[in-house]
């Protein structure tokens, strides 16, 4: 008997097509590199060079860091260095979903071009960011939690109470894809604070968290009646 497929797999599917793992999803020189500061540690200042096939004084990329004296000049990479930065261009790649991933319950009710689930965060990020201030409320952390909050989504999709999915299914699934996502991302620092966003928004275990998930209601609430308002005008 074969073995089953995982269905949240980041392998290529009929529903998210995508590179698998074992290569780079943006090949590290396909095109001509600019610094790329996407570390998940501290690290000291490196020469990194720009790799480009035609460099000169003309060129967008030729002057950067002082590069772009009329000759080609090749990329030297410290090791750990572009490692960090192809798991965050790896990660960011896969979080291009979010912008293409329509909300689903939108989607249901017949809505035409409705937003997508990045869409849905960053307004979410807005109110956090103009929100009135309240005490023992760290607004940043609300800003990073309403950012994260449907990351999972880049790999399951908007699960909707019309999938009839059993609530800690999804949160099975949706623990399962962050754990995946933050494997591409390469561990360390951040990846474990995406983690602790999630999880505290999930748990509903802070002010914040209660916060935010508010912000999560409001936002749909607004969408809804941007929609109303928008059908009844055509």
């Amino acid at each position: 008997m074969g073995a089953t497929a995982n269905p949240y797999s980041l392998s290529s599917s009929p529903a998210h097509p995508s590179p698998s793992l074992n290569r780079s999803l943006f090949p590290r020189f396909h095109r001509p590199l600019l610094k790329l500061h996407f570390f998940n540690e501290p690290q000291s200042p490196r020469l990194v060079a720009v790799r480009s096939q035609n460099s000169n004084s003309e060129s967008p990329v030729s002057n950067v860091d002082g590069f772009g004296s009329g000759s080609k000049r090749s990329a030297y990479f410290d090791d750990s260095e572009a490692s960090s930065s192809s798991s965050a261009i790896d990660f960011l790649t896969l979080c291009h979903r979010l912008k293409t991933t329509k909300r689903k319950g939108w989607i249901n009710h017949g809505i035409k071009g409705p937003e997508s689930i990045a869409d849905h965060m960053y307004r979410m990020a807005l109110m956090a960011l103009i929100a009135g201030d309240l005490s023992d409320v760290n607004r940043e952390r609300c800003i990073k939690m309403a950012i994260v909050h449907d990351i999972a989504e880049a790999i399951v999709g908007d699960i909707t109470p019309s999938d009839c999915v059993p609530k800690e299914e999804k949160r099975r699934r949706e623990q399962a894809a962050l754990n995946e996502m933050c494997e591409v991302l390469g561990g360390g620092m951040r990846a474990e604070e995406i983690k602790e966003l999630w999880a505290e928004y999930e748990n509903n275990s802070s002010m914040e968290a209660n916060l935010v998930k508010d912000f999560d209601k409001v936002e749909m609430i607004l969408q809804a009646l941007e929609y109303e308002t928008d059908c009844n005008t055509h």
